[in-house]
């Protein structure tokens, strides 16, 4: 993980401001600590701060290929760069070094802008090719990583990791942007393309960018994009087999590096699968770090300690005071840019933690988006259900009249509390999914706006990104149109911009099996949905596990990481942990009997008090508990809330080997080069 920074004449070829190119660099000392390097040439300034995970001796950047003539400033991993480098090296290409950064510039030369097509990583970077007097920037499929640009009125780029780096030019627009500031009072975060400045963009997810000199700036093009498309049925055995070789094969290629390596552990189904998945890759104990909160109702360090004994995790847990505000100040410095996401604090307080025992954290963010696992997805397609069936010039008036007669009951028993879907099931979809997301309604974001704010909209509303991005999808799917609006909206402004900063902040590496974009693209098509047509929407809503079952601890059934500064809501734990499919009526769902767990402990010792079921019995939805016997409903109210108690579980056993600490490494001196 690194930071990079950039200059580019777009009109000719004069030198570079080396003193502003060289303190956007150091802004960036945060996401790499471990050395410094520049390159220049006529017209082009490149900056890199490194934080070494893989090669440690021969990976500094700048790099560049045999003779020279691209050079690359590279921010984040490359995967699956060892297959490529074999392929690469069968073509005729000669590696100078063992590190993932090199394959980028190879892969250009032999596939030009297709390479990203061959890419499987979270990455940012930027390439020089002299040859073609080219830069090309280009941002990974999801969104991991960072890249702000900005077209300056005198034919300059610029370009950085973070926002701060270009606040340092006294030429960038700093006019903020009035409809970017309609979206942060919408969502919380400005979602891509835009930055709270007029004179600023974020490179968005999936897009690269083609800068020519002398030809005028280009537009952005994007090369991927998720899709849920209907495929052949397929058998559920199948589905099984096929989604725990996926997640395996995703842990493993994120468990490549030269440095210690760890993984963040809530306790809830997600990062408890991606420990299940390491610790039965990994000889060692894996080092797993929680949080607690000195505050009853909001800790869940102890669900976290019932999995780190289960796979005999290296465990650290640190707590917090929960009224705890001393981050504020540094977090504004952190984000560079309004951002209004309360877990930001936990966040920043676990992976501090972290770093001070491993250099890349395994995490579990992801599964939500990937496999629907938020609850407001399952009442915007009952919604949608709804205004199906009753026409909308009957159901607007009459549901908006009795959203508007009906109490808000926040303290009374949840099938009470129906204001607030009346209200939505007076709207269109769009907006009534809007609404479900938005944390300030369009009519108090109106009081809010001063006059000439209201004037500067112009009529522009919030609404219109997830219009837009709903229109794109391709699908007349509910649930898959809102997947698709968050897999481009939330999940790249919002939970991986925190994860970014907040682990750069402490110069930590956090890798993210989840989203490894294989992973979904397969859970959007076929092999991931009912057999049944007509069950398809809650087939996928349902499609993995909600509940960690492991013998004798309790999981809850709604895990989360909140801050001090929101009540601490517990929200559905996401099944992406697991490998199964669900087959489901309109009111009852059946659970595929196979959990996840056991599949990460194929190769340890098993010692079973009952006959062994499949790999996977650790896991199962939210609706029932795999007991090895019979599926028993789940309770509702308080003692759903307190946890489920999961019996019958018979994992394996794990006797750890005694774990040996690596060396961290050491930090390089700046280096140069120049053409």
């Amino acid at each position: 993980m690194c930071g990079v920074t950039g200059i580019f004449d777009i009109r000719g070829r004069g030198d570079v401001d080396r003193s502003l190119l060289r303190r956007m660099t150091d802004s960036l000392a945060h996401r790499g600590p471990d050395g410094a390097g520049f390159h220049y040439a006529p017209g082009l300034g490149l900056g890199h701060r490194r934080l070494a995970i893989v090669d440690l001796a021969t990976g500094d950047q700048p790099l560049f290929n045999e003779d020279g003539t691209i050079c690359v400033v590279f921010n984040g991993e490359i995967y699956n760069f060892q297959p490529l480098m074999v392929e690469l090296t069968a073509l005729g290409h000669v590696f100078r070094t063992r590190c993932d950064t090199e394959v980028i510039v190879h892969a250009w030369q032999e596939w030009g802008e297709d390479c990203l097509d061959r890419f499987n990583g979270m990455f940012a970077f930027a390439l020089w090719d002299a040859k073609r007097e080219t830069l090309f920037l280009a941002r990974d499929r999801l969104g991991e990583k960072p890249l702000y640009y900005s077209f300056l009125s005198d034919g300059r780029l610029l370009f950085a990791s973070e926002l701060k780096c270009l606040l340092l030019s006294p030429d960038i627009d700093r006019r903020l942007d009035p409809q970017a500031i309609e979206e942060f009072f919408a969502y919380g975060y400005i979602p891509d393309p835009r930055s709270i400045y007029l004179g600023v963009r974020k490179l968005a997810p999936a897009h690269s960018l083609l800068v020519r000199r002398g030809s005028p700036p280009p537009e952005p093009r994007r090369y991927w994009d998720v899709r849920f498309v209907d495929g052949a049925t397929v058998h559920q055995e199948e589905v099984e087999e096929e989604l725990i070789a996926r997640l395996r094969e995703s842990v493993r290629m994120r468990m490549i590096a030269d440095v210690p390596l760890g993984a963040f552990l809530s306790g809830g189904v997600d990062s408890s699968g991606v420990v299940a998945m390491m610790a039965g890759l990994k000889p060692e104990p894996v080092s797993t770090f929680s949080i607690a909160f000195g505050a009853k109702g909001w800790d869940e360090s102890a669900y976290a300690a019932g999995m780190a004994e289960r796979y005999r995790s290296d465990h650290h847990v640190k707590e917090i005071v929960p009224n705890s505000f001393d981050l504020l100040d540094r977090l504004a410095g952190i984000y560079d840019e309004p951002f209004g996401d309360s877990s930001a604090i936990p966040t920043f307080r676990v992976c501090a933690m972290a770093r001070e025992g491993v250099t890349v954290a395994l995490s579990g963010d992801g599964g939500d988006e990937v496999f629907a696992g938020y609850r407001r997805y399952r009442w915007h397609c009952f919604e949608e259900r709804v205004r199906r069936v009753v026409p909308a010039a009957l159901g607007r008036p009459l549901f908006g009249m009795l959203g508007a007669l009906y109490p808000k009951l926040d303290w009374a028993p949840r099938p009470l509390r129906a204001k607030a879907t009346l209200e939505e099931l007076a709207r269109g979809p769009v907006e009534a999914y809007f609404s479900s997301v938005s944390i300030c309604g369009s009519v108090l974001r109106r009081r809010l706006f001063s006059s000439g704010l209201a004037r500067e909209l112009q009529g522009y509303d919030a609404v219109d990104v997830l219009r837009s991005h709903i229109g794109r999808c391709g699908s007349d799917d509910p649930l898959s149109q809102v997947q698709y609006a968050d897999f481009h909206t939330y999940l790249p402004g919002d939970i991986l911009t925190k994860v970014d900063r907040a682990s750069m902040a402490s110069s930590l590496e956090v890798r993210v099996p989840l989203l490894d974009h294989t992973l979904v693209e397969w859970a959007g098509a076929a092999a991931f949905r009912s057999e049944a047509a007509r069950a398809r929407r809650q087939a996928r809503l349902q499609s993995g596990p909600r509940t960690v079952c492991c013998e004798g601890h309790i999981v809850p059934p709604q895990a989360g990481l909140c801050g001090a500064a929101r009540a601490m809501v517990p929200r559905p734990a996401a099944p992406a942990a697991a490998r199964y499919l669900v087959r489901t009526g309109a009111a009852r769902l059946r659970s595929v009997r196979h959990g996840y767990a056991g599949a990460a402990l194929r190769s340890a010792p098993v010692r079973r008090s009952r006959p062994q079921r499949g790999p996977l019995d650790a896991f199962d939805d939210g609706s029932v508990l795999a007991t090895g016997r019979q599926r028993r409903p789940v309770r509702s109210g308080a003692a759903a809330r307190r946890g489920h108690r999961l019996t019958g579980s018979p994992l394996a056993q794990i006797a750890p080997p005694d774990y040996s600490s690596r060396a961290v490494p050491v930090a390089q001196p700046d280096r140069a080069t120049v053409s």
